[in-house]
């Protein structure tokens, strides 16, 4: 297929792909799935070999959030039956992530609900950093505290943190209507706070939430200009009690073709499979190793994820290998900023989503009743 031949040649050389290329990718059909798996596989290769990196969430803060994003458990006015409890203390948040570390983990992800932490929640989160660190220095430590004001991103730095997630989550045509208490905009400066301060930034999406193809390929585009070090790809897991939770629209091999995309358009930054992998992948798991360098371990934020031994024999049963602390994840030219020429990019085109519609899975979704904020011990 000249397509993925162009593609494959553009990932090797970081050129980024056309929007009209980007978007062809997502209209493939299901017998050429195969062939795209493994044209955005060369890609990953080329740059991460057969690495995989561990990352492993805990939930400092859970629930009860201002904000009012549809596709959130925690969010305002959530009938989700998902854990609630206030700020872990630095020694019960050092013991969670220490799990994840044991398990293989080589970055830990500290995350709060919440619109953005204040002077004080720094502070707190400053100490657990510490804490973390003092029993494992060489993890690398990502804060997730929503959006930062001036000084924040500087004062989490200091303390130790490695990186800052804040996730685009959707275009920005589409964002009003998934979000009202914040903006796209609101989302990129904090971002750009991140990476102005000398944090890696790590920030991504959520699919399947009703957008459109061209949406797809308009978040990640912005992604690309951002230049993030680590682009997440979250499927929307469809809580009951909440806005979007009869929303659906994924198959596993549309699921595939999404990660295949990011992949063609973001071939030299570490894209991490992570929230809703087991809901909308299942049992075709391990061909996405094909096409992402990085997955969350475990247990999510406020759902189950499988075993973490059974991550851990998906990716030597693919031929994989757990990438330890002794490597640095991001190809050399990218250490210190990517110099990858991003071209322009043509009108916008793409219809939207066809009718990929999936059954109902809801009993994949499973509420965490375990880890942090529980006595019972954390899925690792």
């Amino acid at each position: 297929m000249d397509l993925l031949n162009t593609l494959v040649e553009k990932g090797l050389r970081r050129e980024l792909p056309s929007r009209e290329e980007a978007l062809a990718v997502l209209a493939t059909s299901d017998d050429d799935l195969l062939d795209v798996v493994a044209a955005a596989g060369k890609v990953r290769r080329q740059w991460f070999g057969r690495r995989v990196k561990l990352n492993y969430l805990v939930n400092l803060k859970s629930g009860l959030c201002p904000e009012d994003c549809s596709y959130c458990s925690q969010r305002l006015g959530s009938k989700a039956e998902i854990l609630k409890y206030t700020w872990l203390k630095p020694d019960e948040a050092s013991r969670a992530a220490a799990a994840g570390v044991a398990g293989g983990a080589k970055r830990v992800c500290l995350v709060a609900s919440g619109r953005g932490p204040t002077d004080r929640d720094v502070d707190r989160v400053s100490r657990t950093i510490g804490a973390i660190k003092e029993q494992n220095a060489d993890v690398e430590v990502c804060a997730c505290l929503g959006l930062l004001s001036e000084g924040q991103a500087e004062r989490l730095k200091a303390a130790g943190a490695d990186a800052y997630n804040h996730n685009l989550n959707t275009s920005e045509a589409t964002y009003g209507g998934i979000t009202t208490t914040h903006t796209y905009a609101d989302r990129v400066e904090t971002v750009r706070h991140a990476q102005g301060a000398g944090l890696s930034a790590c920030s991504g999406l959520i699919a399947g939430m009703g957008e459109s193809d061209a949406d797809l390929v308009d978040v990640v585009f912005g992604l690309r200009e951002l230049d993030p070090d680590s682009v997440p790809v979250n499927f929307l897991i469809p809580f009951e009690g909440t806005p979007l939770a009869d929303e659906w629209n994924l198959t596993p091999q549309r699921a595939l073709r999404i990660l295949a995309m990011v992949r063609f358009v973001c071939p030299d930054v570490e894209v991490r499979l992570a929230g809703g992998r087991e809901v909308h992948l299942r049992t075709m798991q391990p061909l996405a190793l094909h096409l992402v360098n990085s997955i969350f371990l475990g247990d999510y934020l406020t759902s189950e994820g499988q075993e973490g031994k059974a991550d851990l024999d998906m990716i030597a049963d693919a031929g994989f290998e757990v990438e330890g602390t002794d490597t640095t994840t991001l190809p050399g030219h990218r250490v210190g900023g990517c110099d990858s020429p991003c071209g322009d990019a043509p009108a916008d085109g793409g219809e939207p989503a066809g009718a990929d519609a999936a059954s109902a899975r809801t009993d994949l979704v499973t509420v965490r009743r375990r880890g942090a904020g529980t006595d019972l011990a954390p899925n690792a």
